[in-house]
């Protein structure tokens, strides 16, 4: 039987591990993000999405990733404070992780399958957005340079 998204195991920055089968019934965007990318500004807007639609089920899960250009060096506490501090950030955020390579987390393995970027399944660069629905299908992908405004729409049409 094929993987469901909510059988995937995560962690906290804490270190703290949960099944994403936590967010079922919510519309989740996962997104490996990076606090020291010429795209970290986006933090602003993702926090605007998870304000304006959070009391509607809509959830935004961060996911430190340092294998761009080393855009985030430090260690997950450290990427979580810049972000709380430099862009309100008050969503989850989780340990740092891999999305692409042979230590490819499962989460971003599971992603990259249901939704090809336009080169094929690999991440390019930090920001790479996926929208999951309340029934934990991978209905979109949006890629680094897509402003998060640019997922209203979708995310308006499954909440």
């Amino acid at each position: 039987m094929k993987q469901s998204i909510y059988d995937i195991k995560v962690a906290t920055v804490q270190g703290e591990t949960y099944e994403l089968s936590k967010y079922k019934d919510k519309v989740m965007i996962i997104v490996n993000t990076a606090s020291k990318c010429g795209l970290t500004p986006q933090f602003e807007g993702l926090q605007h999405l998870y304000d304006s639609y959070k009391d509607q089920g809509l959830v935004i899960l961060g996911f430190p990733c340092n294998q761009f250009a080393n855009q985030e060096p430090g260690n997950a506490e450290e990427a979580e404070s810049l972000c709380q501090l430099n862009y309100g950030v008050t969503f989850p955020m989780h340990e740092k992780i891999y999305v692409n390579g042979d230590n490819t987390h499962p989460l971003f393995e599971h992603l990259k399958s249901e939704q090809k970027g336009l080169f094929g399944s690999a991440i390019k660069w930090n920001f790479t957005k996926f929208v999951i629905s309340r029934d934990g299908q991978v209905v979109k992908r949006f890629s680094p340079k897509d402003d998060p405004k640019s997922m209203k729409e979708t995310i308006e049409s499954l909440l």
